[in-house]
């Protein structure tokens, strides 16, 4: 019984030294406690969270420059919208009709009242205007091949350039009414004139109709009030009998027209140069018109 017991107490002792070696297992926990504070003031878990926040900064900082971009982008376009000739609607505004018929007081106030640039024909600067109607079978065909050639050039411009313009008469006039007149009056050879129209188609190849032409309509008598009323020197020797010859072209010509939008204009009925109202009409007509295109 005895060896027994003794062999019982040394088993009470190693659980003694047991507890003992437990105490110790204590004081490593106040370690491990203390070796996580310091973890707690490095915070090396926190030093990757402001890797990350610098990351989202530079994030952010490359998604802001494309974002400036893209607005630059837009201003780019917004510029283009407003300069680019091919967003516009319309571009060229001509105005057609006999001499006489106002052309160029309507133009001078379509351009004001629309901000458009205009471009006249060139009479004052033409050579050969006035030998023209001293004489008109000599100078017939250099007078015609003179303004071929200026609003060939009108043209030219108006197609290269990135502005609204409106002509003061047409290409179209001279190739295919006044050379035809002055040809049947026998007031140009047969072969200036075939050599005229060759001339002319060729250079139709090259140019685009008008966007609108405007057609001034007006009777012989208006037409004569309005001739003397401006007092050229230059068109006091003018027929009748022209007139009234370039007046049945006219219609000819305007009845047959299917190049583009047209509108016309009565003279005898609205004095757009003396009277605002008329003239406010005419303004009317004109902007329905270019709003449809």
């Amino acid at each position: 019984m005895a060896t027994k017991k003794s062999k019982a107490k040394p088993k009470a002792k190693p659980a003694a030294k047991a507890k003992s070696k437990s105490k110790p297992a204590a004081k490593p926990k106040a370690k491990a406690v203390n070796k996580s504070k310091p973890k707690a003031k490095s915070k090396p878990a926190a030093k990757p969270k402001a890797k990350a926040v610098v990351k989202t900064k530079a994030k952010v900082v490359v998604k802001s420059k494309p974002k400036t971009k893209s607005k630059s982008a837009v201003q780019v376009k917004s510029k283009g919208k407003s300069s680019a000739p091919a967003k516009i609607k319309y571009k060229h505004i001509a105005i057609a009709g006999n001499i006489g018929a106002g052309k160029s007081t309507l133009t001078k106030l379509l351009a004001a009242h629309f901000s458009w640039e205009p471009q006249y024909e060139d009479v004052e600067n033409n050579p050969y205007l006035m030998d023209f109607y001293e004489d008109m079978p000599r100078w017939s065909f250099p007078l015609q091949v003179f303004f071929l050639n200026s609003r060939f050039n009108q043209l030219i411009d108006i197609q290269r350039g990135d502005k609204v313009v409106i002509q003061d008469r047409t290409i179209y006039e001279d190739a295919q009414i006044f050379a035809p007149n002055l040809h049947s009056m026998s007031l140009m050879s047969k072969r200036d004139f075939d050599n005229y129209t060759n001339l002319f188609k060729t250079i139709n190849k090259l140019i685009d109709p008008p966007d609108l032409l405007i057609y001034l309509r007006g009777s012989i008598s208006t037409l004569v009030g309005q001739i003397q009323k401006r007092g050229r020197e230059y068109e006091e020797n003018l027929r009748l009998d022209y007139l009234r010859r370039l007046n049945e072209y006219y219609e000819a010509w305007i009845t047959n027209y299917k190049a583009g939008k047209l509108l016309i204009i009565d003279v005898d009925k609205l004095n757009f140069a003396d009277k605002k109202d008329h003239l406010a009409q005419v303004v009317q007509k004109v902007a329905a018109e270019l709003n449809g295109l």
